[in-house]
């Protein structure tokens, strides 16, 4: 697994990809930059896998990492049982092209 840096202490990154990985599970769609989207791809993954064990331990590890116990029922209830006989591949990354201001490269994570 590759660990992009974002130019963030490492405390800040982490933050930062928790906020977006409970918004991907609330919202279904989060825009972002390219490389945010590469590495919430995996995160968001182990967390859809841990939803669909539906125990009580993958429920603690996912309320320890998402921030949002909301984003937790929906995960276990909804999000899960729809990828019950799927075995990965829960995101789809959309380039949509260069950010106005700073030209970064930007895309659009959703769930499959």
């Amino acid at each position: 697994m590759v660990i992009r840096k974002f130019g963030r202490r490492s405390d800040h990154r982490r933050a930062m990809l928790r906020n977006l990985a409970t918004s991907i599970i609330l919202a279904e769609r989060v825009q972002t930059t390219e490389a945010k989207a590469k590495q919430l791809r995996s995160i968001t993954e182990k967390m859809i896998t841990l939803g669909k064990r539906k125990d009580l331990h993958a429920r603690r590890q996912a309320l320890a990492y998402l921030l949002d116990e909301d984003a937790v029922t929906k995960l276990f209830d909804e999000i899960a049982p729809r990828y019950e006989d799927r075995q990965g591949g829960y995101t789809r990354i959309l380039k949509l092209g260069p950010r106005r201001g700073d030209a970064a490269p930007m895309a659009i994570i959703e769930l499959v």
